[in-house]
């Protein structure tokens, strides 16, 4: 069986574990806060959003969500499916653009099991991938090399999701 180690999600981890159960959910303590720009929210509509993932595993990670708390796939409403594929559309557009990535991939992990960070929460990963954007640092050196901040990122992506 073959291995893939990522020790830079360790951070990530770590973080979960420490977090009281009865924690607020990421994506509604970060729609509630109403800071778009320090929550790194790219773009709302009125049924889903898009947000950096402060733990990307390239950089352009992006995640999709509903507005509505539900971890059920199949309790989504029409719309709420509309929206979120309308906003992965226009995600990988955006990175398209701006990164001009190889490929991509897109994911949603349904249940703890699965490996959803936030199962009560439904959300995709768009994650840009590159010819050769795995290497030795992650395995061997325990550091995941991303070259630029989360801050720059949101800066590059935010105008790719303004109106008109």
């Amino acid at each position: 069986m073959d291995r893939i180690w990522a020790p830079w999600r360790r951070e990530y981890i770590e973080s979960a574990k420490d977090r009281p159960a009865d924690d607020a959910c990421l994506f509604c303590r970060k729609l509630a806060e109403g800071d778009d720009e320090a929550a790194y929210i790219l773009v709302r509509s009125d049924r889903a959003f898009v947000m950096l993932n402060a733990f990307p595993y390239n950089p352009g990670h992006l995640m999709v969500a509903p507005i509505r708390h539900e971890g059920d796939l199949e309790r989504l409403e029409g719309e709420e499916l509309a929206a979120g594929d309308d906003l992965l559309q226009r995600s990988v557009v955006a990175l398209k653009e701006t990164y001009g990535p190889d490929g991509f991939n897109i994911g949603v992990n349904l249940g703890r099991v699965a490996g959803a960070g936030v199962p009560g929460h439904l959300h995709w990963h768009v994650v840009p991938r590159w010819n050769g954007d795995t290497n030795f640092m992650p395995v061997v050196g325990e550091t995941r090399v991303l070259p630029e901040l989360l801050e720059e990122t949101y800066a590059r992506l935010r105008p790719r999701f303004a109106p008109g």
